[in-house]
């Protein structure tokens, strides 16, 4: 870490307006048991709509889950939505883009599915999640040696078949993901920094795990914050963490009273407040 609490508050207090960057899984909600659990959580729901009517945040939700998942998860107007790590947005106008072509990319995730099938038959603890512009594998509830060998396994046949596309090969605790190359947190910010600039606006990112640790790179060059949610993550450069999905909604729902105002005393008292982590 490398801003103290006292400094991230200082910075806030300072913004007359934030960019506001948040993953969902781990972050906003509690990590679920497979991603095919798509259930709204009303506490994130209002959060989020409290924070997108707020006239001084802007918010984009970036997410590893497909577009058609965080529709269900986050009913909120007004909001960016970016789903399989920003390949597809969603502008708060409700207009769709597409950063990559999907007829010719899934031609070859849908051969890649095929013998990923075969080589998980008998192996009923894995867990195969189509995404449309991506395919992932999750072994959480698998033994570490069988994950390790499957995924391997799994890896080299993914290397086979996509070779000849615009793939990506994303890692991670006992899971595997072979998407597209815009299938990237941190591009993925930077793309909608700079199509939907801000003049004035510090960018803050929150998320959990290592694929938003790009993202943090490109807000830190920016001159933004990147916090960090959950203690497990010990390798971040992230400014600063909150301890759990809980902590960061709590954190927050009291931005607003964080943030430049014209209320000196206000500014002086939200500086103590937050549940950080030291």
């Amino acid at each position: 870490m490398t801003d103290s609490r006292e400094r991230i508050n200082e910075r806030l207090a300072k913004a007359s307006r934030v960019w506001l960057f948040l993953d969902y899984d781990g972050t906003l909600a509690d990590l679920a048991p497979t991603p095919a659990h798509v259930l709204p959580h009303s506490e994130v729901i209002d959060l989020v709509s409290n924070l997108a009517h707020h006239p001084r945040i802007r918010l984009a939700v970036v997410s590893g889950r497909r577009m058609q998942d965080l529709e269900k998860l986050l009913p909120v107007p007004g909001i960016f939505l970016a789903g399989t790590y920003g390949v597809e947005i969603r502008t708060p106008e409700g207009e769709t883009q597409h950063r990559e072509d999907f007829d010719s990319l899934r031609l070859i995730l849908q051969e890649l599915k095929r013998s990923w099938h075969k080589l998980l038959v008998g192996r009923p603890r894995f867990f195969l999640e189509d995404k449309g512009w991506a395919i992932a594998l999750h072994a959480r509830h698998v033994p570490d040696q069988e994950a390790t060998a499957v995924l391997s396994q799994a890896e080299a046949l993914a290397a086979r078949t996509t070779s000849s596309g615009p793939f990506c090969v994303l890692g991670g605790d006992k899971f595997l993901e072979i998407a597209p190359l815009q299938a990237d947190k941190g591009r993925s910010v930077e793309y909608l920094l700079e199509r939907y600039a801000w003049p004035g606006a510090l960018p803050v990112y929150l998320g959990d795990d290592d694929k938003d640790e790009a993202a943090f790179v490109v807000i830190q060059r920016l001159g933004g914050l990147a916090l960090v949610v959950g203690s497990r993550r010990q390798d971040t450069d992230a400014d600063g963490s909150l301890e759990s999905p809980k902590a960061a909604r709590e954190w927050l729902a009291g931005l607003p009273t964080r943030m430049a105002s014209q209320d000196c005393e206000s500014v002086v008292r939200s500086r103590g407040s937050g549940p950080w982590r030291a």
